[in-house]
């Protein structure tokens, strides 16, 4: 995987190679983020990847293909969690992944204020810390890259009546903290984008009653997709894009 060949022998192209960076991944036990870490191995990075959930065996399947890889189970919300991850650097990019969603209306939640405030501080004031952290850290080697998950919900609201108010909220909120961050980082080397998925086919989304023959591009969206568009935008190829918000969801959001 580290080899960074093409079927025909050829190296990758330097502009999408990663070979010398060392790229963090949050949310990498499933779904986006454990695509994203296999894509960025196959890219030729180094990874650190972190989950509140065991990493072992996606550890090992990276591993086995040849993988750099160190992991740091635990829980970014917590006091401190930041600065270990960057401990566990140096960090040439990230790809922000992690996140949660409930799919019980918040309104029928037993308790929705705790719900409401636990969303927000997942899902908005970590990408904040993450983001504030990581700029600094990075604008002291000479730049990196950062990639957020956000989603279509931000964009539109949901799509579809059963998608949660406070999870809607929070990404919408996100792509305001890509653009933020942005602003504050593209002069110090830094450049921030986010991605704008539709419904994708992980465990998170197993709850998702949506009928995916009434999306634009008639199925779900498989993690891969929105992997190889992180990734792409942490390489040399995206040197000129920072405070974008990438609509990866199959035509689910145009504008």
């Amino acid at each position: 995987m580290t080899e960074q060949a093409r079927s025909d022998n050829r190296p990758l192209p330097k502009p999408l190679s990663l070979a010398g960076r060392r790229i963090a991944i949050t949310g990498a036990a499933s779904g986006i983020g454990r695509a994203t870490a296999h894509v960025a191995a196959e890219l030729g990075a180094a990874l650190i990847l972190n989950d509140r959930s065991p990493l072992d065996s996606v550890r090992a399947e990276l591993e086995t293909h040849g993988a750099d890889v160190k992991t740091l189970e635990g829980d970014l919300t917590q006091k401190g969690f930041v600065e270990k991850l960057i401990g566990a650097g140096p960090i040439d990019g990230l790809a922000h992944c992690a996140g949660v969603l409930s799919r019980v209306p918040l309104n029928e939640d037993a308790d929705p204020t705790g719900r409401f405030h636990h969303t927000m501080d997942v899902n908005v004031r970590v990408p904040i810390d993450l983001g504030v952290a990581l700029t600094e850290h990075m604008a002291q080697r000479g730049g990196g890259a950062i990639v957020m998950i956000g989603s279509v919900a931000g964009r539109t609201g949901g799509t579809s009546l059963s998608t949660p108010l406070d999870y809607a909220a929070s990404k919408g909120a996100l792509h305001t903290v890509v653009r933020w961050l942005s602003r504050r980082a593209v002069g110090r080397g830094v450049l921030i984008n986010g991605i704008a998925p539709g419904p994708i086919d992980t465990p998170m989304t197993a709850g998702n009653t949506i009928d995916p023959t009434v999306l634009p591009i008639g199925r779900k969206g498989r993690p891969e997709e929105i992997a190889w568009m992180t990734m792409l935008l942490l390489t040399p190829a995206a040197s000129f894009v920072s405070g974008a918000i990438v609509d990866c969801n199959g035509g689910a959001f145009v504008g």
